[in-house]
């Protein structure tokens, strides 16, 4: 999986940042008239009746979501345990590999 690269101006020049990270900050520069405008076209086409329904929906689907997936990192953890695995440092050496995986496709990004 390519990660890319964004670069973004800073008072102190350019900071360079993975495009999850860009994507997920992009996520907090919706200002409340974007809000507003998406909330409004929500109500035009689905009624003012059926919004709470819609959002109590998807609330109850978002917390199955989050539920399901903590049971599954539980249940890996628990197997790991039983292995007699260390976690924390299966973890270290996946973010380090990570890191070095992302520095290597970044530079070869940047020659081509």
């Amino acid at each position: 999986m390519s990660v890319g690269w964004f670069y973004r101006r800073t008072a102190f020049g350019f900071e360079r940042i993975s495009r999850t990270a860009y994507l997920y900050q992009m996520i907090y520069f919706i200002s409340g008239a974007e809000l507003v405008f998406v909330f409004f076209i929500i109500l035009l086409v689905f009624g003012a009746d059926k919004v709470p329904d819609i959002a109590r929906t998807l609330g109850k689907g978002m917390r199955q979501v989050r539920n399901a997936t903590q049971d599954i990192k539980d249940e890996i953890q628990k197997s790991a345990e039983k292995q007699g695995l260390d976690t924390k440092q299966i973890e270290q050496d996946i973010k380090e590999v990570k890191d070095e995986v992302e520095d290597i496709a970044g530079s070869v990004k940047r020659n081509s």
